[in-house]
């Protein structure tokens, strides 16, 4: 018995993917892709659009000036100065050269004005550690004014930067990089894991791990800016302990953005602490010379609290730095107890959820 052939196998054609430049494009760039892309061309223009505008045109606002003089003339110097176009200078009289003195070391005021009653030789006290641009703004002012009365100035800085500090911008640069290594940190866990945990023992994990990572990253940085190239020296512990927290509260802010947005909560992170955070911190330019929008927002974020405490703890004895502690304390601690609250809802929303399908 023979049999037939054997029937033909039927064949399915195959789809076959459509060609063409808009179906490869379609294809290579996702939605979602381009969507990033707008993000990152907002954060570049937002970046460019802060810095300029930070930094653009330097004009002083409201520099707190004492004033020393005989009592005849005290009223008329400090009128002289409060009068000056724009709120230039915000001056008050003083009984002494020494009391101006301690009002420039614990940063009541940035320059002191000592006018001499038997010669035509005035003092303008400066402290170019607490930023020298602002102390140069000060010399230029008290200069014009003398001359209009046809004496002279002579500046005395009573606190400039330690030689190996150039022009004291390393408080900033340390600063920068401690806040840079904190997000950096935080949103490397979050993408290698996932923006959002799981769980909630998952988002503890990450911040205690963040805390260690801190610590060492303000050990490292203390390391360095002292031990290492001597550039602020002096205060290790302090500066250890400073670095810690700002390393943290860069950190925890960075996870509780990620938890509320996922990956959007890093450009948030960017633009909070990079775009705004970087310009208004007082490093190139201090508060009294940068516009109004930066100069409110400065000192209540991260960079510019830090680079204020470190500053102040290397060389003004701790002084004037409770604002800024309390701005890196708040960080720290509001950002890891939202990024605790928002997974534990996070995660009762998705069980409700599982539960309603």
């Amino acid at each position: 018995m023979t049999s037939g052939p054997p029937a033909a196998a039927s064949e399915t054609p195959q789809a076959t993917k459509p060609h063409g430049f808009m179906a490869e494009l379609r294809d290579a760039v996702s939605m979602r892709g381009v969507l990033l892309v707008v993000g990152v061309l907002a954060l570049q223009l937002g970046f460019v659009l802060s810095y300029i505008g930070a930094f653009h045109a330097p004009t002083p606002h409201r520099i707190p000036v004492a004033v020393v003089a005989p009592a005849q003339a005290a009223d008329r110097v400090v009128d002289q100065l409060n009068s000056m176009k724009g709120d230039t200078v915000e001056a008050h009289t003083v009984s002494s050269e020494g009391q101006a003195r301690a009002q420039i070391l614990d940063r009541t005021v940035d320059a002191a004005v000592i006018v001499n009653p038997k010669g035509t030789t005035d003092t303008l006290l400066v402290a170019s550690a607490g930023g020298p641009a602002v102390s140069s703004t000060a010399a230029q002012i008290a200069q014009s004014v003398e001359q209009a009365q046809k004496r002279h100035i002579s500046v005395s800085d009573i606190r400039p930067p330690y030689a190996s500090d150039g022009r004291g911008m390393s408080s900033f640069y340390l600063v920068l990089g401690w806040i840079v290594g904190g997000y950096l940190a935080a949103a490397i866990l979050g993408m290698a894991g996932g923006a959002r945990p799981a769980n909630l023992h998952r988002t503890l994990i990450r911040l205690g791990t963040l805390a260690v990572y801190a610590v060492l990253s303000g050990l490292g940085g203390a390391i360095i800016a002292d031990t290492v190239l001597g550039a602020l020296t002096g205060h290790f512990a302090a500066l250890w302990a400073l670095g810690s927290l700002i390393v943290f509260a860069a950190a925890a802010t960075t996870v509780a953005f990620q938890v509320l947005w996922g990956i959007l909560g890093i450009g948030v992170t960017i633009v909070l602490f990079v775009v705004l955070g970087n310009p208004s911190a007082g490093g190139a330019y201090p508060a009294a010379l940068l516009p109004p929008f930066w100069r409110a927002i400065g000192e209540w974020l991260p960079p510019g609290a830090g680079t204020t405490a470190v500053r102040n703890t290397i060389y003004f004895s701790g002084h004037a730095r409770s604002q800024s502690l309390s701005v890196l304390g708040l960080y720290a601690a509001l950002g890891a107890l939202l990024a605790v609250i928002a997974s534990a809802l996070h995660i009762r929303r998705t069980r409700q959820t599982d539960v309603t399908v």
